[in-house]
């Protein structure tokens, strides 16, 4: 009897218990489906509003170092791996065979400004030589003239009138000589005889080629382009280089994302439009990027047989257009994309291309609805 008596309480007490765990799981039941709801409403009002692929990879500048001039190495300043500034120095050719043609060269222009200067002289006296050359012409034409007047006359000799013929010949041949040789000084001198040397054909020729030797000098000097990091090398002291042998390359430390988006997922990619990348080095962390350009064509259009649709069986294929992006980089030395790295994109394309933007315009959705992204 004192056991159904005792039975009774603890029952009861049960029952009491029971009663929050039943008004708990009351709540599940409905804030359950209602969180579900809100979720699922978050992902359709904005479905579409995000487009992504995986076909994606680092990209930068890369130049090819190479030589203007040959010769022989005698310093490497790099190695490989090595980040490098613009105008660090990379290598160095031997420059003492370029120095000596510089020094032959910067002789022969002086001669030839030395030349011209003697040519303006020569001018000048091959005008003093024509004036008096004219001048004897015309006292010799003056005394002909005097001595046939006295030949009619009877009062000299038939030698006499000859000897005067002949003066005036002779006087004729040195006036045209002498004014030949005025015109070629003139010719030698570019027709202007007062212009400085530097300025005439002759030293500008010489100068043009002197130019060219202390270029090919400077050449010997390789610097770097930009900032970057070397490649793969394996130039050395002492190795002979002709002109524009490869050496080393040179990767830009500004780096972009090139992604393959296809084509029915551009409607609403325009540049300027944000964007997250994710490379497969680093999986867990997010870089920031922004639509930088869209590619004019395809990538089969840029291929060395693109395809020709109007022949054979076609068959429809989503082709792929490139996309660049441009990575807002404020990152730890440690998290620096390197060419090649492959990569995983998604660029929000805003409210407009979502059901949302659909039914409202451009406008954002509200927090709530993005909750379910």
């Amino acid at each position: 009897m004192s056991d159904i008596q005792d039975a009774a309480p603890k029952a009861a007490r049960v029952a009491d218990s029971a009663i929050p765990k039943k008004r708990g799981q009351g709540v599940l039941r409905v804030a359950g489906p209602l969180l579900a709801v809100l979720v699922a409403a978050g992902f359709y009002l904005t479905s579409g509003r995000y487009v992504s692929t995986d076909n994606a990879y680092v990209d930068a500048d890369m130049v090819t170092m190479a030589p203007q001039v040959a010769g022989r190495i005698i310093e490497v300043a790099v190695r490989e791996n090595q980040s490098v500034q613009q105008g660090d120095l990379l290598f160095r050719i031997d420059p003492q065979p370029l120095q000596l043609s510089v020094d032959a060269l910067r002789a022969q222009a002086q001669a030839v400004a030395q030349y011209l200067g003697s040519s303006k002289d020569g001018y000048r006296a091959a005008l003093a030589d024509l004036a008096g050359s004219e001048s004897t012409l015309a006292r010799d034409q003056a005394q002909l003239e005097r001595v046939r007047d006295l030949r009619k006359r009877g009062l000299v000799a038939q030698q006499a009138l000859d000897d005067a013929i002949n003066a005036v010949a002779v006087a004729r041949g040195n006036r045209d000589h002498d004014a030949a040789t005025v015109a070629k000084t003139r010719t030698e001198l570019g027709g202007d005889v007062d212009a400085p040397a530097e300025q005439l054909a002759g030293y500008l020729a010489v100068k043009a080629q002197l130019d060219k030797a202390e270029l090919d000098l400077a050449h010997t000097t390789v610097r770097a382009p930009m900032d970057g990091v070397i490649g793969k090398t394996r130039l050395q002291p002492g190795d002979y280089l002709q002109v524009g042998q490869a050496t080393m390359p040179l990767v830009s430390t500004r780096v972009w994302v090139d992604a393959n988006f296809k084509e029915t997922d551009l409607t609403h990619v325009a540049p300027g439009q944000s964007a997250t990348v994710r490379l497969d080095t680093w999986p867990d962390h997010e870089f920031k990027a922004r639509v930088a350009s869209i590619s004019p064509a395809t990538g089969a259009a840029f291929s060395i047989l693109p395809a020709q649709n109007a022949t054979g069986n076609w068959v429809k294929v989503v082709q792929r257009i490139p996309v660049r992006l441009e990575l807002m980089l404020d990152e730890p030395a440690e998290l620096q994309p390197r060419v090649g790295m492959s990569a995983e994109v998604e660029i929000d394309t805003g409210a407009q291309n979502s059901l949302w933007g659909r039914w409202f315009g451009r406008e954002e959705p509200p927090a709530h609805a993005l909750a379910g992204h």
